[in-house]
């Protein structure tokens, strides 16, 4: 019986040592998955010692925490921007709970996926998703793999690039929001950055009527004009006359809602001419902005 329990102890200190992790070996996983380290120490241990089937065994299990809560909403999470030469970028990788948001980790998995949109010059959401970093992960990938990590809901809730002469961003303290301005030519810094404040805070539609979207055009003009025929003192007016009524409600809606007509917050200027008593000759050019909703 002595012998036997001597043979079993060694049979199970051989096995052991067979399945002992690498503190190096889990640093190693945890730099091509961005995985947790004890993550990675068990899909080691389950793949014993295959990095291959590990990096698999990481990603099936982000799967499955997409799958499990894909009924969930994503509204919190973070917006980083980052200004390469003329070009701007933004995203925000959205997720369920402030306590994951906040985590350092998680920012820096947002600037990791901005980092392959700004090597990849990525044009729009779906080819950022589909972008490849450099050890071969799309950021579909790595945003599956974030939802592994977390076991929340992470998703790219939006992405978008700018192209101007100058570029300028600014995300507000809380992360939750940010915006891309676009110059046509380099104005001051505190220019550029008033200018992106401005329009973080007050979430203009457009840089100005001229670019203002259609279909936002046409909602606030039948608003205007069902509003002003359900008013007892138009009943008699012409057509024409409410028309008119209806240009001058529409004046005011671009005037409130286009970053370039909006009156500087403070002041008793617009924009447009705060930005041309820097410079005569500059003017915004192009605009993205993004807020996380709760």
């Amino acid at each position: 019986m002595v012998g036997i329990r001597k043979r079993r102890t060694k049979f199970n200190e051989i096995k052991t040592k067979t399945m002992e992790i690498k503190a190096a070996d889990v640093m190693k996983l945890r730099k091509m998955t961005g995985a947790g380290m004890m993550d990675c120490k068990k899909a080691l241990a389950e793949a014993e010692g295959d990095f291959a089937r590990a990096q698999d065994i990481i990603r099936e299990k982000g799967k499955l925490v997409v799958a499990k809560r894909a009924d969930r909403t994503a509204t919190e999470g973070v917006v980083v921007t980052k200004i390469v030469g003329q070009k701007g970028y933004i995203l925000c990788l959205a997720c369920e709970t402030d306590f994951v948001a906040q985590n350092a980790e998680y920012s820096a998995s947002a600037n990791a996926m901005l980092d392959v949109a700004v090597k990849t010059d990525a044009a729009d959401r779906d080819a950022l998703l589909a972008a490849k970093n450099a050890e071969g992960r799309t950021v579909e990938e790595m945003v599956t793999e974030k939802s592994g990590q977390t076991g929340e809901k992470i998703e790219l809730a939006y992405y978008a690039r700018i192209e101007a002469p100058y570029c300028h961003a600014y995300v507000h303290f809380n992360k939750k929001l940010g915006t891309l301005i676009g110059f046509n030519k380099v104005v001051p810094e505190e220019v550029a950055h008033t200018v992106a404040m401005q329009a973080t805070a007050m979430a203009p539609v457009s840089i100005s009527e001229a670019d203002c979207p259609a279909d936002v055009i046409e909602h606030e003009r039948k608003i205007a004009v069902e509003a002003m025929k359900q008013d007892p003192k138009n009943a008699n007016k012409p057509e024409a006359i409410l028309e008119k009524i209806a240009e001058g409600k529409m004046r005011k809606f671009f005037e409130e809602n286009t970053l370039l007509n909006q009156i500087l917050v403070g002041e008793k200027i617009t924009i447009r001419d705060y930005i041309k008593n820097a410079d005569k000759d500059a003017t915004v050019v192009a605009y993205k902005r993004f807020a996380l909703e709760a």
